[in-house]
């Protein structure tokens, strides 16, 4: 898949309430607040064991009940169609 330029990540940005772009990375990021540990952890297993069917993988930050989601595509050194489903499929689980 091929990187997509700013201005169709700024276009697609609409299609995925809740997430930002990082732009200094290229990267999508979005972060959840939990009620607590237990149910951040909850969470982040259950999208864990979505994106391993998938074999997609994210970087996590998990601190108390905090989570934040980043996506990129590596392979393209930037932001993807791919990353943008993703962020679509990650807000379905929470």
């Amino acid at each position: 898949m091929s990187k997509l330029s700013l201005e169709q990540v700024k276009l697609y940005l609409s299609k995925v309430p809740g997430w930002k772009l990082v732009e200094d990375r290229m990267a999508l990021s979005r972060t959840y607040h939990c009620r607590d540990f237990s149910t951040a952890i909850s969470f982040v297993n259950r999208v864990a064991e979505m994106l391993e069917h998938d074999n997609q993988h994210v970087e996590i930050h998990l601190a108390g009940g905090t989570v934040t989601f980043t996506l990129a595509t590596r392979e393209a050194k930037g932001l993807t169609g791919k990353d943008f489903a993703l962020a679509q499929t990650i807000s379905k689980v929470s």
